[in-house]
């Protein structure tokens, strides 16, 4: 039900930022604001499907260092993050360019992980950490 009210309300709060925003930045930086960032998200798609994949399963094979050890998912999990990021910034809007460049900074990404998979510990039992 949540989910279903937060996609209804996303446009009006998109439409609300516009207008008080755009207001103060003006029309042209505004569009320019809104093409930075859709280039940004298409460039970042674009890098993930060229090294992503190899680099997972580099990093399977090769195995991890670090805290990547201690979990072979995490950083399945941190290039699905960035690839929403990039999507996120694709849309346009400010609210979704604000999700997007908060999901960029690896320990917002770290924080979002644990959460969720807190999360699903309870929901599910799942045993896992995910960072």
């Amino acid at each position: 039900m949540w989910i279903i009210l937060g996609i209804l309300a996303l446009p009006l709060v998109e439409i609300a930022l516009f207008v008080t925003i755009g207001a103060k930045l003006g029309l042209w930086l505004t569009l320019a604001w809104v093409l930075l960032t859709a280039v940004g998200g298409v460039l970042i798609l674009r890098g993930l499907a060229r090294s992503g994949s190899g680099m997972a399963q580099t990093d399977f094979v090769e195995g991890f260092r670090g805290r990547m050890a201690e979990d072979p998912l995490s950083p399945i999990v941190h290039q699905g993050l960035i690839a929403v990021a990039a999507m996120l910034l694709i849309l346009p809007g400010f609210f979704t360019d604000t999700l997007g460049l908060l999901l960029l900074v690896p320990p917002v990404r770290a924080l979002f992980i644990r959460l969720t998979a807190r999360r699903l510990q309870g929901i599910r039992g799942a045993p896992r950490d995910f960072t």
